[in-house]
């Protein structure tokens, strides 16, 4: 800024060209900078509320964390393993409160569950329709003894190289050859159980 003789300022040819930039700014700039200054006050606030002693000790912040615990949980477990389930439906009928229970047991969570058997066969009902709407995959047999439990073995033995996050196996069957499964897949390394009815009783 310059004064002059009369005692009036003067602006420099510099200061000129940048008042003259600022007149011509579009509109929109200047509603930028306004909304921008909104939104910065905006989030201030919204900070200062979430970090309130008030928030912090609400029963919402409690609930919110404890849901992103569980949920960070249950990725860790999809990401480190999984349980499957194998079941000889000609053998032993699960019913949807039997399948919980024995998910209930394993620390891992229960990704995969395959039902064989001769879906043919009368006997079996309408097994194949019930077990496909719980998310089984079914897997068929010929006729025959033991057919079944034989499929079971020879597809369970390199259970790892379809599913080789599997950490734990339940082998559904009361039949006693199953064992030879069992001790497979322990001596794999994996968390075997081995499940039977007795009765109206599972012996796990």
């Amino acid at each position: 800024m310059l004064a002059n003789n009369n005692g009036h300022t003067k602006v420099s040819m510099t200061d000129t060209a940048e008042l003259s930039l600022v007149k011509n700014l579009p509109e929109e700039k200047t509603t930028e900078k306004g909304l921008g200054s909104f939104n910065f006050i905006l989030a201030e606030e919204l900070l200062q509320t979430i970090l309130s002693s008030n928030w912090l000790e609400s029963a919402v912040f409690s609930q919110l964390i404890l849901k992103n615990q569980q949920k960070d949980e249950i990725k860790q477990k999809l990401q480190t393993g999984i349980s499957l389930l194998l079941l000889d439906a000609e053998n032993l009928k699960l019913d949807i409160n039997s399948e919980l229970f024995l998910a209930s047991i394993c620390e891992y969570p229960l990704q995969v569950k395959i039902a064989f058997a001769n879906w043919r066969n009368p006997s079996i009902g309408k097994q194949d329709i019930e077990l496909y709407n719980r998310g089984y995959q079914l897997i068929h047999v010929p006729e025959g003894k033991n057919s079944a439990d034989a499929k079971m073995i020879a597809f369970g033995a390199c259970i790892l190289r379809s599913y080789p996050t599997v950490k734990e196996i339940l082998v559904c069957s009361s039949d006693g050859i199953l064992i030879h499964l069992c001790n497979e897949l322990q001596n794999q390394g994996l968390i075997v159980y081995w499940v039977r009815r007795q009765g109206q009783t599972l012996h796990i």
